[in-house]
């Protein structure tokens, strides 16, 4: 089957994911130019050097650079760099690293434990964190808080803002802990707040963050950025001990730096988010249909009755259901999805709920 081009014509059906869409036609480029030849590897090549260039002038500041292949790899590498066995990662319950990365946070820093803080719309909340960051210190007999981990955008599609983020940065910081930021949607959050990168991480007190790419367009990259240098000797062991360190990474570093050249990954984002808000224009129009929360980038939760739901899978849609409450359903769009795919989407919906009415 040639899967350079689409089998129809056809609007896409699928909602179920941003790591369904394919890649980002500048990224596959990207990595074909770069394929000719020879490079140095593990890191030594001119791309990996241009691609620590460019996410330093995007942070406005030095950083290190740290490229893998995978979130989940991006995410257990800073807090393993973080937490010592014996300490605790605060986190929220509904965080990635807490509920999807099966246990990759406690393997690779060798038995820290997750801790979870709850908060509404899946943000931690600033108060119980800071109980949670100041519990139990210097007792031997229980683990201690090292680090907490925010999730931005989170898994609702919510964002925290900059002053929610400050105001976690002034804890960690009284509380003597690091902070990280899993950024698998940092795109999407960038673009739904208007900021700059600098302004959402280092400046508010992030010392690492895990630099999304691959949900937004790339074929398979993150960034582990580091804002605080004193980590970095530990993450580049880390990585390479954990397997994560390619030796041909100039594909690696082809797809980021594609990925960052004139805005990609921020005009992917702005597309995802943008479809995302014609869908919640339209779930909102559909007797029947509730949404639920405020979701501001490229995730939406919605409530459908069941009878519309299983229409709308008969027809071949794609969503996710059944990972909550009966009648719940989420959406997720991406920088692939179009005008088009909403529209029908929506046109169908609404016309078999007036049916099943």
């Amino acid at each position: 089957m040639d899967c350079s081009s689409p089998l129809t014509d056809q609007p896409a059906l699928g909602f179920a994911s941003d790591n369904n869409a394919g890649a980002s036609p500048e990224i596959l480029q990207a990595m074909l130019a770069c394929n000719g030849g020879q490079l140095a590897s593990y890191g030594a090549d001119a791309l990996s050097t241009r691609v620590t260039g460019r996410l330093c002038e995007l942070f406005e500041r030095e950083v290190s650079v740290f490229l893998v292949p995978t979130g989940t790899a991006a995410n257990a590498l800073c807090l393993a760099a973080m937490t010592p066995p014996w300490g605790q990662v605060l986190c929220h319950p509904g965080s990635h690293i807490n509920n999807d990365e099966c246990g990759a946070p406690e393997f690779y820093s060798a038995g820290a434990r997750l801790v979870t803080v709850d908060g509404a719309d899946a943000k931690i909340d600033t108060d119980a964190l800071r109980v949670a960051a100041n519990n139990r210190v210097g007792d031997v007999h229980s683990t201690q808080s090292r680090a907490v981990s925010i999730t931005q955008a989170t898994e609702i599609g919510t964002v925290y803002t900059l002053a929610e983020i400050e105001n976690i940065g002034e804890i960690c910081r009284s509380s003597r802990l690091h902070l990280h930021m899993d950024g698998s949607r940092f795109a999407n959050a960038v673009a739904a707040l208007g900021c700059t990168p600098a302004q959402m991480t280092w400046k508010a007190g992030v010392e690492a963050l895990s630099f999304g790419a691959t949900k937004n367009g790339a074929v398979g990259v993150e960034a582990i950025v580091l804002f605080n240098p004193a980590l970095a000797e530990e993450v580049a062991f880390r990585r390479k001990r954990a397997g994560h360190l390619f030796s041909k990474m100039r594909f690696l570093a082809a797809q980021m730096d594609a990925y960052l050249h004139n805005d990609l990954w921020l005009a992917n984002a702005r597309q995802a988010n943008a479809r995302a808000q014609q869908l919640i224009a339209g779930l909102r129009a559909t007797p029947g249909v509730g949404l639920i929360g405020t979701p501001t980038t490229n995730i939406v939760f919605a409530r459908l009755p069941l009878p519309l739901q299983e229409a709308l899978l008969a027809e071949g849609f794609v969503f996710y259901t059944g990972r909550w409450e009966p009648g719940v359903v989420r959406f997720v769009t991406s920088f692939a999805t179009t005008e088009r795919d909403v529209a029908h989407f929506v046109a169908r919906m609404q016309h078999l709920a007036s049916t099943l009415a």
